[in-house]
C-alpha cells in the first residue's frame, strides 16, 4: 500500500516560476526535498501531505500530526530515514541476520496493526 505522509514546509529551494518549485519538507525531524507543482499555493509553515516525492494537497497542522503520529505506531514512517540504497544493500547483507530479523519482525508487526485498525474500522458498521 502506498501512502502519503504530511510534513511541514520550511524552506523554498527551488523556484522555477510561482507554479514549479521544489521546498524542504520537515517529518519530524527527517528534511526531504519535494516537488510542490501540485500545491502552487503551499507558503513556508503550510503542512504538506507527500506521496511519492511530490506534495499532493495542504492538510491542516492538527490533522497532520494526528495523520503522523498514526503513521509512526504503524511503522510506516520508517523508510523515511532509508534511501532505496540503503535498502538493498541491507537485504543483500545475507550475514546480517539480525538486520533481516528485525525488519521481518517489524513487518509482522505492522502488519497485524493494520490488520486490527481493518477489524475495527469493520466493525463500527456492524
Amino acid at each position: 500500500m502506498c501512502l502519503s505522509i504530511p510534513g511541514k514546509l520550511i524552506e523554498i529551494v527551488a523556484e522555477l516560476d510561482p507554479t514549479f518549485r521544489i521546498g524542504k519538507v520537515d517529518f519530524d525531524g527527517i528534511k526531504k526535498d519535494v516537488n510542490l507543482a501540485m500545491v502552487p499555493q503551499a507558503k513556508i509553515g503550510d503542512y504538506v501531505l507527500v506521496h511519492v516525492g511530490a506534495a499532493i494537497s495542504l492538510v491542516d497542522e492538527d490533522e497532520a500530526k494526528r495523520t503522523f503520529d498514526i503513521l509512526m505506531q504503524m511503522g510506516e514512517t520508517d523508510d523515511l530515514n532509508m534511501t532505496e540504497w540503503t535498502k538493498d544493500i541491507i537485504l543483500k547483507d545475507k550475514d546480517n541476520h539480525s538486520i533481516i530479523e528485525e525488519i521481518n519482525t517489524k513487518e509482522t508487526r505492522i502488519k497485524d496493526i493494520k490488520e486490527d485498525l481493518d477489524e475495527q474500522t469493520s466493525n463500527v458498521w456492524d
